[in-house]
């Protein structure tokens, strides 16, 4: 179950990814399997070569990759969460949901 983004920030992710861009949308998220995870980053592109050479970059294997009709992305949990998005700039991801390095306390 997804929730915390509006339809409007939903919509600019999948037009980003539509047009090839690596496109970050982090929301909170409930799933059993990952009882100790609250939110999820997706990163998807349309462009599925320059998605799994962006997710090299970052040690995230190809077979990682939900591949949806038009959105293929990875998710990002946890603490490789936390590093990927201070490593791309999106500090404002981890005010927002409230998500800060375990070191930093």
């Amino acid at each position: 179950m997804a929730f915390g983004i509006n339809r409007r920030q939903l919509l600019e992710w999948k037009k980003k990814a539509s047009r090839g861009e690596i496109a970050f949308l982090t929301h909170y998220w409930l799933d059993s399997r990952f009882p100790e995870c609250h939110t999820v980053t997706k990163v998807a592109c349309r462009d599925l070569k320059k998605l799994t050479c962006w997710g090299q970059q970052y040690g995230l294997k190809q077979e990682w990759i939900h591949h949806r009709v038009d959105f293929p992305h990875f998710d990002l949990l946890g603490k490789r969460q936390v590093d990927i998005l201070l490593q791309e700039g999106l500090e404002d991801h981890l005010t927002k949901f409230s998500l800060k390095p375990k070191d930093s306390d």
